[in-house]
């Protein structure tokens, strides 16, 4: 026996042996389940304890155990399913003393199945008074203690398979999620959009300005991306005549860890042909709406100690916001070399990569001004040298047409009138490329291929991608991004 054991994992490994002598397979077999704790109630939750007494209506569950209380001959336990827990009266004159004695060995968090009659206790419970008591799995390892959990929430996340038997929130969460997923795609379905995949692994970096994992094809001796966003395929597939596709889709980004960011993370990306940034922004507004009615039943939202009203938008412009904030007026046309100065007037610092007056303006929001997007805000008019997928403004060329969505200071989409002019796209790569040469290890690199498919021509588009697993966040109430990803990503134990 391994000398590592505790004492509880040598007592379970004992009863293992135990279950092998009575002929019982501690790793069991199939079981067919008649109901759960979720039918049960569906069921039975009406009928009085005479009816059920009168009735007699045989059930078979199963699920692991978590409670267990005995008393001399009888016992009551609490079988745990998908749907909650089911209490069940253990007597040994039913089960005969072979079979209690089985029952007597049990460990909390064994997995078992029960075959029995529905029944009320005297306090008027519904419980399964059990018939017949099998064993299906033996469980070698002793839960967290039943009313604490895991208390190191890095543990939890680290462990999910222990959370989510202990915590009754994090399954709620993890069956939230799918719940989120479904509204999002009977959003777009409804709204004639088709739902794509595109490849994960691409030979060039571009779609979104982030740090790549890097892989090597071994077949074809080449270098590939784990994807840092879903945009360019997508944007293909509106150059080829699809019209309205999305996409549901893992990106992967090599950079921080954090309350707001996964290195592998989940958004939806959808492009619209014949639409621009304003159709986007209507687009948008009707997503949250219909996702959020859908799941939670209501249009607002609590989170973090706010409640937000999912119905209602703001629409603000970068350089209206940073003119309220802080006096300085960017609409004012200006040199580099004049912005630069401005800048150094107001301590934001001006890295070696920026070139153009757009990185300044971009600067000066995230330092003054992103923290104030509380309510549900639609940013817009975002700079050229800031957005090389975007379609510059017709009025002021300065600018593109694109905007982010904020709620309580958290980016959750980002969305563009299209750039479908293949010279200017062609001009922004290589501006990019200056960019990568100048220390900007997030610029994006050039994708031949894609100047060439809208060289074939792209109808005006728009397209917004959003973030799921931060508006998972929002509609479950949950503050780190990791409590709504099953299987975060962690540092390895010390």
């Amino acid at each position: 026996m391994n000398n590592n054991l505790t004492e509880q994992e040598k007592i379970r490994r004992e009863k293992l042996e135990f279950l092998k002598e009575k002929g019982i397979k501690p790793f069991g077999s199939r079981y067919d389940r008649t109901d759960n704790a979720k039918t049960l109630v569906e069921k039975f939750g009406e009928l009085s304890k005479e009816e059920l007494e009168e009735q007699q209506h045989v059930v078979r569950i199963a699920g692991r155990m978590v409670a267990k209380r005995r008393q001399g001959k009888i016992g009551f336990i609490n079988i745990q399913d998908k749907f909650g827990n089911t209490q069940c009266y253990i007597a040994k004159d039913m089960l005969g003393e072979e079979n209690y004695d089985v029952f007597i060995k049990s460990d909390i968090g064994d997995i078992l199945g029960i075959e029995g009659y529905v029944m009320r206790t005297n306090t008027n419970a519904l419980t399964v008074k059990c018939q017949k008591f099998t064993h299906l799995s033996k469980a070698l390892r002793p839960l967290p203690e039943k009313f604490h959990g895991l208390q190191d929430v890095e543990e939890a996340r680290r462990r999910r398979y222990v959370d989510l038997i202990v915590n009754d929130e994090s399954r709620r969460v993890a069956f939230m999620r799918p719940r989120i997923i479904r509204a999002i795609q009977h959003f777009f379905d409804g709204n004639g959009f088709v739902e794509v995949e595109t490849p994960v692994l691409q030979p060039i970096l571009g779609g979104a300005a982030a740090r790549p994992f890097v892989t090597h094809h071994n077949a074809l001796d080449m270098e590939f991306y784990l994807r840092i966003a879903t945009e360019l395929p997508l944007k293909r597939l509106i150059v080829g005549g699809m019209e309205a596709v999305y996409e549901i889709g893992r990106l992967f980004r090599n950079e921080g860890v954090d309350a707001r960011h996964n290195p592998e993370f989940t958004t939806v990306e959808a492009y619209l042909a014949y639409s621009d940034m304003e159709g986007m922004m209507d687009l948008v507004e009707n997503f949250f709406k219909s996702v959020t009615q859908e799941v939670l039943g209501t249009s607002t939202v609590e989170f973090n100690g706010r409640t937000y009203d999912l119905s209602k938008f703001k629409r603000v412009h970068m350089v209206d916001a940073i003119k309220e904030k802080t006096g300085v007026d960017f609409w004012q046309q200006m040199t580099f070399e004049e912005a630069c100065a401005i800048a150094k007037e107001h301590n934001v610092e001006v890295p070696h990569h920026f070139t153009g007056v757009g990185h300044i303006i971009n600067a000066f929001f995230e330092q003054f001004c992103e923290d104030d997007l509380i309510e549900p805000t639609m940013l817009y008019g975002h700079p050229v040298e800031i957005s090389p997928l975007a379609k510059r403004n017709e009025k002021d060329p300065r600018f593109t047409d694109r905007f982010e969505l904020y709620i309580g200071t958290t980016e959750y989409a980002n969305a563009f009138s299209e750039l479908n002019d293949p010279i200017d796209q062609l001009g922004r790569f290589e501006k990019q490329l200056e960019e990568r040469d100048l220390g900007n290890d997030e610029a994006c690199e050039i994708d031949t291929d894609f100047v060439e498919a809208l060289e074939y021509g792209m109808p005006p588009t728009g397209g917004i991608g959003i973030g799921v697993d931060r508006l998972i966040m929002l509609l479950t109430g949950k503050t780190n991004i990791r409590d709504v990803i099953l299987f975060p990503h962690n540092k390895q134990r010390g």
